[in-house]
């Protein structure tokens, strides 16, 4: 049996971080004052309405409605972001051009902008006199102040996540890998489909779902350009502002813990089919 060189135990190299019990205590502190005791109140209250109630206010037609209009959108935009956003994170990865640090920078606008000034900003766009709307609407297209103007509000605040996702992991796939494809015989499209996406996909996964739950969510640049029409161009996240306004409670919390409920559903079914797309193609082994 070899003996234990005494110096292994003896020198151990510090570590920055707190210790385990000190992180994981200020971890799990942080997050029950942020996540756990908000969702939990909102439990409870709902919880308090009864079975029959709460089923009333969930088959209710305007909620239903509005529930349509705000996952479906934010699926749509979602989807949308996840073909624009892998495009532009190429360019931005693969190609060099005049230009490139800005449209870089740009990206990450709508972060920086409050939700409210894009709402603005689109609906003086794609208005029926906007500067895009005024050739739109001759075509019988329009867009601000229907479902379509949700979809481009939700493309706009959305596509950063995606981009910024996918793109540090493009930054780590070589050259070669597409040089040993080409060698290979592959076309542009096997390269891509085969050999490409199937690396990315634990990546373009999580794009998607930080862009559906931020569209799921999103109010402020939604309302400018929705038109806020009930069973036409109502979001859920308005309909709960209204039955506050209007002192109804109850209805509001029943509608937020449907979307929670729904939004929890959506969210782990994408997580595991990014997990087993890890596991599929061994990516964050």
């Amino acid at each position: 049996m070899k003996a234990h060189s005494p110096t292994r135990w003896r020198f151990k190299r510090p570590s920055v971080i707190p210790g385990f019990g000190m992180a994981l205590g200020l971890t799990l502190t942080w997050l029950t004052l942020l996540i756990l005791i908000p969702l939990s109140g909102l439990a409870v209250r709902s919880s308090a309405l009864g079975w029959e109630k709460f089923w009333s206010i969930a088959l209710d037609p305007r909620t239903l409605n509005a529930l349509r209009i705000s996952f479906g959108s934010a699926f749509i935009a979602a989807i949308v972001n996840v073909v624009f956003g892998i495009i532009l994170a190429w360019v931005l990865v693969r190609y060099r051009f005049p230009g490139k640090r800005i449209i870089d920078a740009m990206v990450d606008l709508p972060f920086a902008l409050p939700t409210a000034v894009a709402g603005i900003a689109l609906t003086t766009l794609y208005a029926p006199n906007g500067w895009i709307g005024q050739f739109l609407t001759p075509l019988g297209i329009k867009i601000a102040f229907t479902p379509a103007g949700i979809v481009v509000a939700l493309i706009f605040v959305g596509l950063p996540f995606v981009v910024r996702t996918v793109q540090p992991v493009m930054e780590e796939i070589d050259k070669e890998v597409e040089e040993a494809a080409a060698t290979l015989g592959a076309n542009r499209f096997q390269t891509i489909f085969r050999v490409l996406l199937p690396g990315l996909a634990p990546a373009v996964l999580t794009g998607f779902a930080l862009a559906f739950a931020r569209g799921v969510g999103e109010y402020g640049s939604v309302i400018f350009i929705a038109g806020n029409l009930p069973f036409k161009s109502e979001i859920a996240p308005l309909l709960i502002i209204i039955k506050l306004e209007e002192y109804n409670y109850a209805a509001a919390t029943g509608i937020a813990a449907i979307m929670l409920i729904i939004s929890f559903a959506m969210l782990l079914v994408i997580n595991l089919i990014q997990s087993w797309s890890r596991r599929r193609y061994g990516y964050g082994a």
